[in-house]
């Protein structure tokens, strides 16, 4: 893949009409917290079918999945394990170009809107359709993906950001059938107003063994339950539509329909293996939010250099102005080559290794962020002012080198692939 395909064009140009029409002129209210994403995001996915596509997918994996169930039940072969078309198997798998195209254009708009969706399908329905029961999928997987109901991923907490199975200490322990959650989890995005929260405790089994080793395991909470408060959303450099907070955990009963796979031995590894999963698809994910960013600077600066006039001339004409255009249509060549590649990579069933999504990732970040800030010093005093749009694009932008994990862990991640 070395262009965007038509129905990729056409795609984006129904985005941009509803980009214009629905997001751009409640830009000051998303920044400013006023308005929340939600609704806008429940307007789109109703517009383009997308909530229709993804009640169709989660049908069609809970029913094969029930045939699954009835096979084994009755001794016979197993047919094929569902959840896994191109890609990660997401509740998305196969549409993964026009993803592609819907974050990459949203992220040039308005990047927190990205980040709620983003969170909510790509990490919450994701991991309880990878990991669920049947039971635990008809419960809360349809709500997910057609935005009926938002969903929170729960890792971080504050003293485990980059450490975050290491220092973890959000602990369950064991009570009869049920388990008991204590802790506290922050930065959690979507957590003010989640009706859904996956996450991730370790299990303290009172035998004193070392913590950093002690299993982790991977519950499912509903907004409202005994003991479990969400807090106020906390106030950021960037990413102003996308409610990020903390959650508290006081002794929350927990019955073991919440554990994900009903099971502490899931055939797919502890919580440890969930996460890293969905850690490859987030890092992903940033460099689709890069390009984003990327188009639209390249666009704003192209028109500013070609309209605003310094000594009688445009100022494209002068050369240091050239040179900052020039790194910027560099930048955006190399980053939608990678997005094309992660795209190619999807439907041939290779997805990146966790490496190699952490190599997307430093690379797209710091690249979306210099790109950006070079955009501010084009637009000199305009560019620092919020109505030229590139400052808001330069805060959302230095999001990416600490979202998804910070830029220094992802060194680490690429170096252990290099030297494994």
């Amino acid at each position: 893949m070395f262009e965007w395909s038509e129905t990729d064009e056409l795609i984006r140009d129904a985005v941009r009409t509803f980009i214009d029409k629905e997001i751009r002129p409640h830009l000051e209210a998303l920044d400013s917290g006023d308005m929340l994403p939600y609704p806008i995001l429940r307007k789109l996915f109703s517009q383009f079918g997308i909530d229709t596509v993804g009640a169709e997918v989660v049908a069609e994996l809970i029913a094969r999945q029930r045939k699954r169930e009835e096979a084994r039940a009755a001794g016979e072969p197993l047919p094929e394990k569902p959840g896994k078309k191109s890609g990660d198997g997401g509740p998305f798998a196969g549409q993964e170009s026009m993803m592609a195209v819907l974050i990459s254009e949203l992220s040039g708009v308005c990047m927190g809107v990205v980040t709620a969706l983003g969170v909510s399908i790509g990490l919450g329905a994701t991991t309880i359709m990878s990991r669920g029961t049947l039971a635990q999928q008809e419960r809360w997987l349809a709500d997910i993906v057609t935005m009926k109901k938002v969903a929170a991923w729960a890792i971080t907490e504050p003293d485990s950001g980059s450490d975050a199975f290491g220092g973890m200490k959000t602990y369950v322990r064991r009570d009869g059938d049920d388990y008991i959650l204590n802790g506290r989890k922050t930065f959690i995005t979507n957590g003010p107003y989640a009706d859904t929260v996956i996450v991730y405790a370790k299990l303290d089994q009172g035998d004193g063994g070392g913590k950093r080793d002690r299993k982790v395991l991977t519950f499912v909470l509903d907004k409202g339950m005994a003991g479990f408060t969400q807090g106020k959303p906390f106030k950021k450099m960037g990413l102003h539509a996308s409610p990020t907070g903390e959650l508290f955990f006081d002794n929350v009963r927990l019955s073991r329909d919440r554990l994900l796979g009903e099971t502490e031995q899931h055939e797919g590894g502890d919580g440890r293996e969930s996460a890293r999963s969905s850690f490859t698809a987030e890092r992903v994910g940033v460099a689709f939010m890069a390009l984003g960013i990327v188009n639209e600077c390249h666009r704003l600066s192209v028109e500013y250099a070609k309209t605003r006039k310094l000594w009688g001339q445009e100022i494209g004409r002068f050369q240091l102005i050239q040179l900052k255009l020039a790194k910027m249509e560099v930048a955006r060549i190399n980053i939608q080559n990678m997005v094309f590649n992660i795209l190619e990579r999807g439907r041939a069933g290779k997805p990146p290794t966790l490496a190699e999504a952490s190599a997307m990732k430093l690379y797209c970040s710091e690249t979306a962020t210099e790109v950006a800030m070079d955009a501010v010093q084009l637009f000199g005093g305009n560019g620092y002012m919020s109505e030229y749009h590139v400052e808001q694009l330069a805060r959302d932008a230095k999001s990416l080198m600490i979202y998804a994990g910070s830029n220094e862990i992802q060194v680490t991640h690429v170096a252990k692939g290099l030297l494994a």
